[in-house]
């Protein structure tokens, strides 16, 4: 990282991050890829290669055995890494090897609640700052059972996560805003992730209705795949997010995946 980044917190890294890519007049690109899919090395090439494609930031996934969010090509690709024997402070380590070859982009980690128990919510936190991470991601964790995370991602600077979905309520929609830092994970469907040719015809009221309950930067995922539906997230929200699309790419190698990292991003530009 940058002496300048270095001295930002994880927060204040990601604000700057949205309101860049908003000075430009486009949403922002933050790629899902798990760690050792499909080895290590090769994630951390995948990584590596789509940042020098310009994407904004990284959505680093901790391999479970039980993702209860992913659809089957995640599932699958996770399964995979534990097999090759990734664990959570592998993924740290993960962060940190990323840092050292140069990756500046904002990194959040994304686990599931379990294994950051097993790790000790504290230590993991403090660990994931000390490697580089600016935030994470826990799907699992509802926002009334989010305090003592988010206390000590607010100790260290790091963004905390909030998910919502188009059948969220109105008081979960609020509670949801007053606990998230960094950006609000919309679901774009009601469902697992997974690369789909249509995103849902009523985004746009879910998306007003979220809306008028923050001004937390907004950040929609689950389904988006192709360059079209990148481009129609430009004006739309302020971030998006692709994993299941990169990581089929992934089987075929890392230059198929920064390929199409390159594809997404260029299409926020209109190439």
């Amino acid at each position: 990282m940058t002496r300048q980044a270095a001295t930002q917190t994880g927060l204040d890294t990601i604000a700057t991050m949205f309101a860049r890519a908003k000075s430009t007049g486009r949403a922002a690109f933050l790629p899902y890829f798990p760690v050792g899919f499909p080895t290590y090395a090769d994630s951390l090439d995948a990584i590596e290669a789509m940042a020098g494609a310009g994407v904004d930031a990284f959505e680093i996934g901790i391999p479970f055995s039980d993702p209860l969010a992913d659809g089957p090509t995640i599932q699958a690709a996770t399964q995979i890494a534990l097999e090759n024997g990734i664990t959570v402070r592998k993924c740290i380590e993960a962060v940190h090897d990323l840092r050292a070859r140069g990756v500046e982009q904002p990194m959040l980690l994304m686990g599931y609640l379990n294994p950051l128990l097993a790790y000790r919510l504290e230590a993991f936190v403090a660990d994931a700052h000390a490697a580089g991470a600016q935030g994470l991601i826990v799907p699992d964790l509802p926002p009334d059972e989010m305090p003592e995370l988010a206390d000590l991602c607010a100790k260290h600077g790091l963004a905390q996560v909030c998910f919502l979905a188009p059948t969220s309520s109105e008081d979960r929609i609020k509670q949801a805003a007053a606990r998230a830092t960094g950006f609000l994970y919309l679901v774009s469907i009601t469902g697992v992730t997974g690369a789909r040719q249509t995103l849902p015809p009523d985004l746009t009221g879910f998306i007003e209705r979220v809306r008028a309950h923050t001004i937390t930067p907004l950040v929609l995922g689950f389904g988006i795949s192709q360059p079209e539906q990148a481009r129609s997230m430009n004006g739309l929200v302020d971030g998006f997010i692709v994993g299941s699309a990169l990581v089929k790419a992934g089987e075929s190698g890392v230059d198929a995946v920064a390929d199409l990292a390159a594809t997404l991003r260029d299409a926020l530009d209109g190439v």
